[in-house]
């Protein structure tokens, strides 16, 4: 695990290449903030990023949001999750679920997808498939616009997760 004065002394190349999969299938993230090290701390970092991404168009925003997999959905079922997101996802207990529990993941994801534009994004890591659940419900009868937020908001706890298991601070 490389500490941040390595990361930042770093070729684009080799940041792009340690960096490019925090978030998730946008290594374009990484390559924009590449040329803004060195970076003070781990925060200095992903606070580049996600204004990174927040200053990227919405449609660029929307395909990254897109980029994302479905809770315990078709990707996860045949095993094509990106590490980080098999990570994440079975450390909530969504790879190892019953029947029914499976079937309102998907009944939600269609209904999420539908209304939105995009899959449901939240931190899963140290919650449980309940509280999950209920917060999944809840937001679907939310603003499109306030979901987004709340979505990119996920993004920026995953994210820094992902940076604090790469990077040693």
């Amino acid at each position: 695990m490389p500490d941040l004065a390595t990361v930042n002394r770093m070729e684009e190349a080799a940041f792009v290449a340690l960096l490019g999969g925090v978030f998730e299938h946008a290594a374009w993230v990484a390559r924009a903030v590449a040329p803004q090290r060195p970076f003070a701390g781990l925060a200095d970092l992903h606070a580049a990023m996600m204004r990174a991404l927040r200053a990227a168009p919405a449609d660029a925003q929307l395909t990254f949001l897109n980029g994302h997999p479905e809770l315990a959905g078709p990707e996860a079922r045949a095993r094509v999750l990106t590490a980080d997101s098999a990570s994440e996802q079975g450390s909530a207990g969504l790879d190892r679920m019953a029947e029914a529990e499976a079937a309102a993941f998907a009944r939600l994801n269609a209904a999420y997808r539908a209304r939105f534009g995009f899959p449901f994004i939240i931190a899963v890591r140290g919650r449980g498939r309940a509280e999950i659940l209920t917060v999944f419900e809840a937001r679907l009868g939310r603003d499109p616009a306030a979901e987004r937020e709340t979505a990119l908001a996920e993004v920026a706890q995953i994210t820094r997760m992902r940076l604090d298991r790469l990077i040693d601070a």
